[in-house]
């Protein structure tokens, strides 16, 4: 027999692995406590999770195939991979082990040592999935003193001829980036988000109470929005180009309290189980926009490819390239705790409440929610970037590690002294005014910077350019900045840090 592992976010079916049915072959999935007890899951994250495994299981055999599966609660389920692992090939005359890559560097070095331990042939094989072949990431991502995301963003434009016109890039730019800042103030009218089947949802639910799995969040059938198979991650993508395309781009990194979802596709969690491929994804959106351009802008279209082509497949790269030392780097040498209001949303600062109480109860935030409210507080708050992490990858159920990571440590939390990005993405309360309505419903000024009800973020911005002029001195991208920092009278600063010192004490208090 030929043992083939599935991990639960290779849930492939157009892997070439399955294009052939040989009765030789068992393909094996596990559901266990090794991955539902590495770090506090969001429950909805869980339920996706396992929901996907199951619907693929169901797939694979309905299309021939042989699968073992093994469920949370199985007598014979150890809960650790190489010793379910163990178990499945002496249980079976094994003439071979395959596995896909992982993407987690955790399992990837997992699978290595348990492969060292076999005398049978072993054999990892490549995913099919991502756009860059590890190759690719390996000549990109070597020998660079800076990396610059623009650069690879083109050159996988190019490899794939997106949105090309010959050599040259259509509407003769590159990026529209400028055009995707739109505050939504009500119109246009935003579509109901796509919902997906609710079946055996309960019953997942169930299965992690009765086992005691530990969880974060909240869970409702009714609200629960994520596609649990390739149908309807299809139907998901299908539903974003005729209902959402239109107006992405422009509204892409808006905020609002009334709404969610805003035009975002969420295609995120099918993508990152691999249920629905990056080419196939932006294939369908550049060819939907073919057929409407009287209607789409290119530049709504640009900033959705940006994020799938760029932006993902660039964040694998860094993750590829430098762990395991990553994940350890702390470059502001930031040890605060993460505030206990993350895990709660009780806090007065309205943008945080919002945005915590929406992730608590769907799982979910948009990148510009988890970079410049949840991510900028706890940076100004100088956090601990490993609790961050944690947080990060617990809550939101399209996290897993390999994008997660950089997007957290580097981009959001500047742990990792501007490999991703160049400067820290902090802000004051100006920006989170900018593009969203957070401010005018907050018990805080949004213009103050000192007394008891000025915003927070305010007085902790200030302090944060005070606390680590040091780090930025030689930051051309901080100049500007550090020059209004010495622009302060200095008793002002000096009532802006008392401020701030409180709130770093106290952060729960406000």
């Amino acid at each position: 027999m030929k043992i083939r592992l599935l991990l639960g976010d290779q849930l492939n079916s157009t892997h070439p692995w399955f294009d052939v049915v040989d009765d030789e072959v068992l393909y094996v999935q596990m559901e266990m406590r090794q991955e539902t007890d590495y770090a506090p899951h969001h429950i909805q994250k869980l339920i996706a999770f396992f929901g996907a495994m199951r619907n693929f299981h169901q797939e694979l055999v309905q299309n021939g195939h042989h699968v073992l599966y093994m469920t949370l609660d199985a007598p014979d389920n150890r809960q650790d991979l190489t010793q379910n692992l163990q178990e499945v090939i002496r249980k079976h005359p094994t003439v071979s082990f395959s596995y896909q890559s992982p993407d987690e560097y955790r399992l990837a070095e997992q699978l290595k040592n348990f492969c060292k331990q076999l005398t049978i042939p072993t054999e990892e094989v490549d995913t099919h999935h991502f756009m860059a072949s590890q190759e690719e990431l390996h000549d990109y991502f070597t020998g660079k003193k800076q990396y610059v995301l623009e650069f690879f963003y083109r050159k996988m434009r190019k490899k794939f001829d997106l949105l090309m016109a010959g050599v040259q890039p259509e509407g003769g730019q590159w990026n529209f980036d400028k055009h995707n800042r739109k505050k939504w103030k009500g119109t246009p009218e935003i579509p109901n988000v796509y919902s997906p089947g609710k079946t055996g949802l309960k019953h997942l639910h169930q299965l992690f109470q009765e086992q005691g799995v530990k969880s974060i969040g909240y869970f409702d059938p009714e609200t629960f929005i994520y596609p649990l198979s390739r149908a309807e991650c299809l139907e998901q993508l299908d539903y974003f180009c005729n209902h959402l395309l239109v107006h992405f781009g422009d509204y892409q990194d808006a905020m609002h309290t009334e709404e969610l979802n805003l035009f975002h596709s969420r295609l995120s969690f099918g993508l990152n189980t691999k249920m629905i491929s990056p080419l196939e994804v932006v294939g369908t959106v550049i060819e939907y926009y073919r057929e409407h351009t009287a209607d789409i802008d290119l530049s709504q279209v640009e900033g959705f490819v940006r994020q799938i082509v760029g932006w993902r497949e660039y964040m694998r790269g860094i993750y590829w390239t430098q762990m395991p030392h990553y994940k350890k780097k702390n470059a502001l040498e930031n040890k605060n705790p993460l505030p206990e209001f993350y895990w709660t949303s009780n806090t007065k600062m309205n943008c945080l409440h919002q945005s915590i109480k929406n992730s608590l109860d769907h799982a979910y935030a948009h990148h510009i929610q988890r970079l410049m409210i949840l991510g900028n507080f706890a940076l100004l708050a100088q956090v601990d970037p490993l609790r961050v992490d944690d947080w990060f990858l617990g809550i939101y159920a399209d996290a897993v590690e390999w994008v997660q990571l950089p997007n957290t440590h580097g981009m959001s939390q500047w742990a990792d002294g501007g490999i991703v990005a160049t400067k820290p993405y902090v802000s004051a309360a100006s920006y989170i005014n900018k593009m969203g309505n957070y401010c005018e419903s907050c018990s805080y000024d949004k213009k103050k910077r000192i007394g008891e009800n000025a915003c927070p973020f305010n007085s902790l911005y200030w302090n944060f350019l005070d606390d680590k002029k040091v780090f930025f001195s030689k930051n051309n991208r901080m100049a500007m900045m550090l020059r209004l920092l010495e622009k302060i009278p200095a008793a002002e600063l000096s009532e802006i840090k008392a401020r701030a010192h409180q709130i770093l004490k106290t952060p729960d208090a406000y």
